[in-house]
Order: C-alpha cells, then sequence, then structure tokens
C-alpha cells in the first residue's frame, strides 16, 4: 500500500496543475460571495464551514472507518481546524471595513508567513524562493495600497486580513503534516472543517447578532460559498498541498486578488487604482520566480541524494 507522500501516490503535473487552477478560481468567488451575503462576517463563517462539514462527512467517515487514523494525523487537523476557524471569522469581517481588493491582497501574504513558519522549524527557504516572495509580497502590498482609500474602516479590516494570513499559514502547514502522517485529503477536510464550524459557534452571540434569521439570499450564497470557495478551492488546495511544498501552494493563490478584485470592479463599481494596476504584474513574476526555483531546488534534492535512502518527501515536486 502506498503511503501518503510515495512517488507511487504522486499526480501528474498535468492533474496538480488543474487542480490548482480550479481551487484558486473557485476561492477567488469568497470576498464576492461574503459581500453578496449580507451578513456579518462570523455568521457567513459559521455556515459556510457548517455547510461544508455536512457535504464532505461522508466521505470523511467512510475514509476514516477504512484506515483509522493515529493520533499523529488527527492533533494537527484538529489544530488546522482552530486556525481555520480564526481565519475566517477574522478575514471575512474583514470585507466589512475595507474593499475587497486590498482585504483579499492582505490575507493572501500568507505565503511569507508560511515560509517564516517553516524557517522557525528548520526548513529554510533558499534565496531564490525568498527572492519570487518579496517580489509576490511588494507586488500584493502595491494593490493592498491602492484601495486603502475604500471601506469604513480600512485599518481595522487590514489588521483583521493580516490575521486571517497569518491563521491560514498556520492550517496550511498542519494540514500538510496531517495527510503526510496519514490521513486522506476527505477525512481531514472532515475533522478540520467540523473543529471550524464548533470554534466559530459562539462567536454570533458574542457579537450579538443573530443565527438563523437571515433572508433566503443570504442562505444561498452562504452555500455557495460552502460549494465553490470550500469544498473545491479549500479541498483542492488541501489535495495539492500534499504532493507540493506548501510555499509553492501559498503562493499560488497570490494569483486570488486579481481575480476578486476584477469581479468587485464589475459587481460593485470598486475601481481598481493605478497601485493595483501596477503590482498585480509585478505580484504574477514572483508567482513565477517561486514555482521555479522551488522546482529547480527538487531537481538538485533529487539527482544528489543517494537512490538507497528511497524517495522522500522533497521529491513530490517532481
Amino acid at each position: 500500500m502506498s503511503r501518503p507522500g510515495d512517488a507511487a501516490a504522486t499526480p501528474s503535473p498535468f492533474r496538480l496543475a488543474a487542480v490548482l487552477t480550479a481551487a484558486v478560481l473557485a476561492i477567488s468567488l469568497a470576498a464576492i460571495f461574503t459581500r453578496l451575503a449580507g451578513a456579518p462576517g462570523v455568521v457567513v463563517a459559521l455556515w459556510r464551514m457548517a455547510f461544508a462539514t455536512v457535504l464532505i462527512a461522508p466521505a470523511g467517515v467512510r475514509a476514516l472507518l477504512r484506515s483509522p487514523p493515529s493520533w499523529r494525523a488527527v492533533g494537527p487537523a484538529l489544530l488546522a481546524g482552530v486556525l481555520l476557524g480564526v481565519h475566517f471569522a477574522t478575514w471575512l469581517s474583514s470585507l466589512t471595513y475595507t474593499t475587497v481588493a486590498a482585504s483579499v491582497t492582505l490575507v493572501t501574504t500568507f505565503p511569507i508567513w508560511v515560509a517564516l513558519f517553516g524557517w522557525i522549524g528548520g526548513t529554510r527557504p533558499t534565496r531564490g524562493v525568498l527572492a519570487g516572495l518579496g517580489v509576490a509580497i511588494l507586488g500584493g502590498t502595491a494593490i493592498g495600497f491602492g484601495d486603502l482609500h475604500g471601506g469604513s474602516a480600512p485599518l481595522l479590516g487590514d489588521a483583521l486580513a493580516l490575521v486571517g494570513a497569518i491563521s491560514v499559514a498556520g492550517y496550511f502547514l498542519l494540514g500538510r503534516s496531517a495527510q503526510r502522517s496519514g490521513l486522506s485529503t476527505a477525512a481531514y477536510g472532515a475533522i478540520a472543517y467540523a473543529t471550524a464550524a464548533l470554534v466559530l459557534v459562539p462567536l454570533p452571540a458574542l457579537l450579538q447578532v443573530p443565527y438563523l434569521s437571515w433572508p433566503a439570499d443570504t442562505w444561498l450564497w452562504i452555500a455557495a460559498m460552502a460549494l465553490a470557495p470550500q469544498l473545491v478551492g479549500h479541498t483542492g488546495l488541501n489535495w495539492a498541498n500534499r504532493f507540493l511544498d506548501p510555499t509553492v501552494v501559498a503562493t499560488v493563490t497570490l494569483l486570488e486578488p486579481i481575480g476578486a478584485g476584477l469581479m468587485a470592479w464589475l459587481l460593485f463599481a470598486e475601481v481598481p487604482g493605478p497601485l493595483v494596476l501596477v503590482g498585480a504584474p509585478v505580484l504574477l513574476t514572483g508567482v513565477a520566480m517561486v514555482v521555479r526555483f522551488r522546482r529547480r531546488e527538487v531537481r538538485v534534492a533529487s539527482v544528489t541524494r543517494s537512490p538507497a535512502l528511497g524517495t522522500n518527501q522533497e521529491n513530490l515536486l517532481e
């Protein structure tokens, strides 16, 4: 039987690219659907995760019964769920206070936190990867500053988006650990999504907003969020994160602000400023740099590693 991370289980580059493309397109809809839902961020976050848990639970339960996991896998999945709850509570709330483009851009600075956490854990990024991250963050920062004039309380919105970025960085790293320790993507998703929903349950009461008395349109957009950004987007990223370095997966998601910003322009007349137009190609350049340099590192590691040592996690980008 192949273990998660074995070369035999590694999907083709085409399949990885297709899943990542679909996932990025799906998560780009999250900010738009949140605005259209018209409910506070904590309400949208709670029911998004509750619906997503119900949808993924059958596959997750079957996977858990078929292959009962160890605590080594379940522990990181539970912690990842807590961080996912924090991520959605803060980021979705930030959309109330600042523009879609600024919020989405700031929350997608999480690759730098992924790299920092990995560095603390002993995995130091090379200079090429760091340079790519720096360029990507520079472009993302330009997009964010280009929209700081918008929103009712942009500084609060920006701070909430940054907390969302830090928490989702931990979520991705813990999710990778859980899946590498034996959890399937479905089992991991069921545990993490259910945990996130439980973390979010008290927040509407604490903020004194209703749990259920929302119009039908609100429920429609929340259900759409559970289906597209959550099940297609996050689950797709979780699956890719099982095989790819988390810095690569995280950096590819920096494409999200472009799609979300364009949709906000069309739907809400949030016209991008000059810095947004300058920052977008800079961001894309950084994405390309990180992917290129990371793949080059893996090729070198694969060539220099003795065949007697077998395939390890570094081979998974090939």
